[in-house]
């Protein structure tokens, strides 16, 4: 597609920048939707905290051409278990494409590792079962959980995704992680201008390699 080669191109030119958020153009293109993204997960999706308009599902909405639909089906507070129990609903959205981030809410209760590896490997089964395609992105806990299971938790996400030969986006948060300026005051959710580094550095690059052959 046309317009996703010089939108590909635009964004590696300004990855090569020296700037915090890397510059990518709104791209427009009037047709019927086509294809249709699910981004799945818990608070750090829905976008507890920001504006509808600045949660990163709807930033990358704007980044896309119209063709493409972009459905926020994140809910704060969910757990793996939580996600498993509704999946089959959200699903009924019939996605090409799933972003799937969750797990961290799993964490901060302290819950069994098996338990939500288990959780998340049944969710990826369902999800390419349907037909959807799946990007796991993955999320990394702070050190006062013990070291033993920060390690443990950040190596699951990469373990699942060889497990399902699907790409992985290492760390959700990475670049904005920890610094005040990209964060809520809770210091876990991420701000407007988070989310716009979250999605043009770390989000778009997979989605664009979905995109490119369509």
């Amino acid at each position: 597609m046309r317009i996703l080669f010089f939108l590909s191109l635009f964004y590696l030119s300004a990855c090569n920048q020296n700037e915090p958020v890397a510059q990518v153009p709104k791209v427009s293109q009037q047709s019927k939707t086509t294809y249709t993204i699910l981004a799945l997960g818990d608070s750090l999706t829905e976008g507890l905290g920001v504006d509808e308009k600045d949660n990163y599902p709807s930033q990358l909405q704007d980044l896309l051409p119209t063709s493409i639909k972009v459905i926020n089906a994140g809910l704060s507070g969910e757990t793996s278990s939580g996600l498993l129990n509704r999946l089959d609903w959200v699903l009924k959205q019939k996605p090409d494409l799933t972003i799937l981030n969750i797990g961290a809410n799993d964490a901060m209760r302290g819950l069994p590792l098996d338990l939500t590896a288990q959780n998340i490997d049944e969710i990826l089964s369902t999800i390419e079962k349907s037909g959807s395609s799946v990007i796991l992105a993955g999320m990394q806990m702070y050190a006062n959980l013990g070291e033993d299971y920060v390690n443990e938790f950040k190596n699951m996400y990469p373990k699942l995704a060889q497990k399902h030969g699907i790409e992985l986006i290492p760390f959700f948060l990475q670049h904005i992680a920890g610094n005040p300026k990209f964060n809520q005051q809770d210091g876990i959710h991420p701000t407007a201008d988070g989310y716009k580094i979250i999605v043009e550095k770390n989000i778009l690059p997979f989605v664009l390699t979905h995109l490119e052959n369509l």
